[in-house]
């Protein structure tokens, strides 16, 4: 199987991208499964000491993959916030295979734009999402988990089509 894990600030289209990278896989008879990382660590409380599931996160992916590859596929295409090039391991581990990373890439403006139309109604969860977003875009800058940059503010067929153009064989 291989693997390849869409990162990205929050609001910065992960998930949306990850579908449209499974379409493109599916137009092209891939055997594939597309998994939203943050369905995988959603429980409430989380441990004091990992506030966002990984461990959580990660024990159920492991499940997952391997339910998926023997279901078929041959590709994963998983969407969510890797912080550390560290944990990098930890999620190849879990898949069974080698992991591609590719970090979406857009202006803290354009994202901003986006959580404002997801959050409307709800002041409290929005102002969260913008300082997630722009606390990520600073790790991000610097943390350098990825192996390659796709810009997201185009199109999302077109983000799709350059994430797998750059996804390594």
């Amino acid at each position: 199987m291989r693997a390849l894990l869409i990162t990205g600030p929050v609001g910065i289209g992960k998930t949306t991208v990850a579908e449209a990278v499974g379409d493109v896989l599916a137009a092209a008879a891939v055997p594939h499964a597309v998994v939203d990382l943050d369905w995988l660590r959603r429980c409430t409380p989380s441990p004091a000491n990992d506030p966002f599931n990984l461990a959580l996160e990660l024990r159920n992916l492991r499940a997952v993959a391997r339910n998926y590859a023997e279901a078929g596929a041959r590709r994963l295409v998983l969407a969510g916030v890797l912080e550390r090039r560290s944990d990098r391991a930890s999620y190849a581990e879990a898949v069974g295979a080698e992991i591609a990373v590719c970090r979406l890439k857009a202006d803290l403006s354009v994202i901003r734009q986006r959580l404002v139309a997801r959050h409307r109604d709800a002041e409290l969860e929005l102002r969260w999402h913008l300082d997630r977003a722009e606390e990520l875009d600073g790790i991000f800058a610097s943390a350098q988990v990825e192996d390659y940059v796709v810009a997201a503010d185009q199109a999302v067929a077109e983000v799709a089509q350059d994430v797998v153009a750059g996804w390594p064989a």
